[in-house]
């Protein structure tokens, strides 16, 4: 019986650890697709998805049959050229050469005909674009203009650039959204953290009458979603004088964090020794003493673990920034700037979105990497004594 108890503890072990690495493996794809999609162009991000990356991608182009180079032949006029010298594919063909999977004389329609067949256009002119580029229009009556147009497929090579991250990180007034954003994280950060420390250690160990209601009220608090608050806590901010201010977002955050904090801290100091503190009362320590001596030092797991919540929060947040903070250039955080500036103008464009996610989470990295080792140890809080 000792055999099979062991077998199946040896067992779910086993499906523990394949659970855990298919989590881990989940989790990691989206991640690889984001910055995989960060270093691509953006025309090869629309076309296919990141997985395909290392592939060959087939793009449509336009070129123009010019009309200065139009040439006469038995009564009909004739442009003879290659697709791939257009100036406007220097880009993608800087060699000039290509294979053309398709082509067309129409934007809604650039892979109408196949590559060598002769398509027959209005007015009795018509083209064909061989696979190595090469095109003839033929028109019956002299071309007039610019010339033209056409459209091809052509199978373009992976393309892999920074140029994503230059627009991120070289776009105007950049380096003052990322001092905006300490600005208000740090502040948001502490503060919390100041306040929630001394309600905690009240509610924990401190006997007055309506602790427990307090306590009630704070765990009710955590499930009021924040949205119900921002119009109130606006028009409150705006009749007290410090609406549309940093000042008034660190309240905001303050006061959007306090719960959490103080729910995390109270499970926490009420885990603690109570002989330490009851000795401590003994030898004379006032409330004061005993909750920055002791109780404190004790708390940092809980505190660092609070800390990394709080700063990732309040770094990556967009609406509580739009709301609370005026949208001038010079008070936008990195999230505003990104959505408004950077993306808001460049509607779908992937790359850049890309590119500004793994700037912004760069500093919430080094915090986090830098207290995980407290994270556990004070989400686990109270949970055992």
């Amino acid at each position: 019986m000792s055999d099979n108890i062991v077998g199946e503890r040896a067992g779910l072990t086993i499906a523990v650890n394949i659970a855990v690495v298919a989590l881990v493996v989940l989790w990691l794809i989206p991640t690889v697709g984001l910055l995989v999609s960060s270093f691509r162009d953006r025309d090869q991000i629309t076309a296919t998805g990141w997985w395909q990356s290392p592939l060959p991608v087939e793009l449509t182009f336009r070129a123009r049959a010019p009309a200065a180079d139009q040439v006469e032949e038995n009564g009909v006029w004739v442009v003879e050229g290659n697709v791939f010298e257009d100036r406007e594919q220097a880009r993608w063909f800087p060699e000039a050469t290509g294979t053309v999977t398709a082509f067309g004389s129409r934007g809604v329609a650039p892979a109408e005909f196949p590559p060598g067949e002769v398509a027959e256009l209005r007015g009795g002119a018509t083209l064909v674009v061989n696979t190595d580029g090469t095109f003839r229009y033929e028109s019956p009556e002299e071309i007039e203009g610019a010339g033209p147009r056409l459209y091809f497929e052509a199978r373009t090579p992976p393309q892999f650039t920074t140029a994503n991250y230059n627009t991120v990180l070289l776009a105007d007034n950049m380096d003052r959204a990322f001092i905006n954003t300490l600005t208000v994280t740090i502040p948001a950060t502490v503060i919390p953290i100041l306040v929630a420390a001394f309600a905690a250690y009240a509610l924990a160990w401190m006997d007055f009458p309506g602790r427990g209601l307090l306590i009630a009220g704070v765990v009710g608090l955590l499930v009021v979603p924040l949205q119900l608050a921002l119009v109130p806590m606006l028009n409150f901010h705006n009749m007290i004088g410090v609406g549309q201010s940093f000042l008034g977002i660190w309240l905001a955050h303050t006061a959007f964090g306090l719960p959490l904090a103080i729910y995390l801290l109270r499970n926490y100091m009420v885990g603690l020794p109570r002989d330490i503190i009851e000795s401590a009362k003994v030898d004379g320590a006032t409330d004061f003493q005993i909750f920055t001596r002791i109780i404190l030092p004790l708390s940092f797991p809980a505190l660092a673990a609070f800390a990394i919540f709080q700063f990732l929060w309040t770094w990556n947040d967009l609406l509580v920034a739009k709301v609370f903070l005026p949208a001038t250039a010079e008070s936008q955080v990195m999230t505003v700037k990104i959505a408004d500036d950077l993306l808001g103008s460049r509607g779908g464009d992937w790359g850049i979105l890309a590119a500004a996610a793994f700037v912004s989470i760069a500093v919430p990295l080094v915090v986090f990497f830098s207290m995980q080792r407290y994270l556990v140890r004070g989400l686990l809080a109270g949970s055992v004594k």
